[in-house]
């Protein structure tokens, strides 16, 4: 429980320091749990998509709850992509790349990014049915979170540890805790979807392929900005081939409780 702890508090806002003590030990194995704490952020996004639906054009209502979101988590992630996309955008070496990534300005490669990936994600979201796309944030937020932790078992850490931004270097998976997040990650998909919706979850698998590939030949690991930026481009590739599965197929085969 204190791990799962570690990663709600790691992850999100909630102010659960205030009743559970957690060693500082817990934190450098967080990541295990980063798909669990995606049921939590999901909920709370689909949650707020369905009830303001009823009251907001649906593009509106995606909006709020992509800024519902954001509050909750208090854009550990979005932060992750900016500060990434400024550093692999503008940097020419590695130490370049490393330095423009730790650097607290935001540079015009992750100010546009940031506009571009928010503006794709709420039009995506938009393009479905309020039910469908509020199934679509259950199943990607969790799926995404345990494919873009995949990153810390085929990388090493770029930077020295002392220079980490968070303060903390997450230690490699165990076998039983990449069960575990594959449990928390999956079971939702299976559980809301029907079998051919499933090959959304190839995306980003191939996603985070490419991703660890340009960390590997950029900067030599990876850096807690770079698995933040991994779940967000793992998560908009999802939506995606979702919306291009369900155009294809039709309501009729569109999640399972819709029949």
């Amino acid at each position: 429980m204190k791990q799962l702890a570690a990663a709600l508090i790691f992850f999100t806002r909630l102010p659960l320091w205030r009743v559970v003590r957690v060693p500082d030990a817990c934190y450098r194995r967080v990541v295990a749990y980063w798909s669990a704490t995606g049921w939590l952020t999901a909920a709370v996004t689909a949650g707020v998509l369905y009830g303001a639906a009823f009251l907001l054009p649906v593009p509106a209502a995606v909006l709020a709850a992509v800024i519902a979101r954001v509050l909750l988590t208090g854009a550990l992630h979005e932060d992750g992509l900016s500060d990434f996309l400024d550093g692999f955008g503008g940097g020419r070496t590695r130490e370049q790349t490393l330095a423009i990534m730790k650097d607290s300005r935001t540079g015009s490669y992750g100010i546009i990014g940031l506009i571009l990936y928010f503006g794709l994600l709420v039009a995506l979201l938009a393009s479905l049915p309020v039910p469908v796309a509020c199934a679509a944030v259950l199943c990607g937020d969790p799926f995404c979170k345990f494919v873009a932790s995949m990153t810390i078992n085929f990388l090493p850490y770029a930077r020295p540890a002392a220079q980490s931004k968070s303060g903390v270097v997450y230690a490699p998976m165990r076998v039983g805790e990449i069960v575990c997040g594959a449990a928390f990650g999956v079971l939702p998909m299976l559980s809301l979807f029907y079998p051919p919706y499933w090959l959304a979850g190839l995306a980003p698998f191939a996603c985070i392929a490419w991703l660890i590939r340009q960390m590997r030949r950029r900067i030599g690991g990876y850096t807690g900005d770079c698995c933040g930026a991994a779940f967000l481009l793992c998560e908009g590739s999802f939506y995606v081939a979702l919306v291009v599965l369900y155009r294809y197929y039709g309501s009729g085969t569109g999640a399972a409780y819709l029949g």
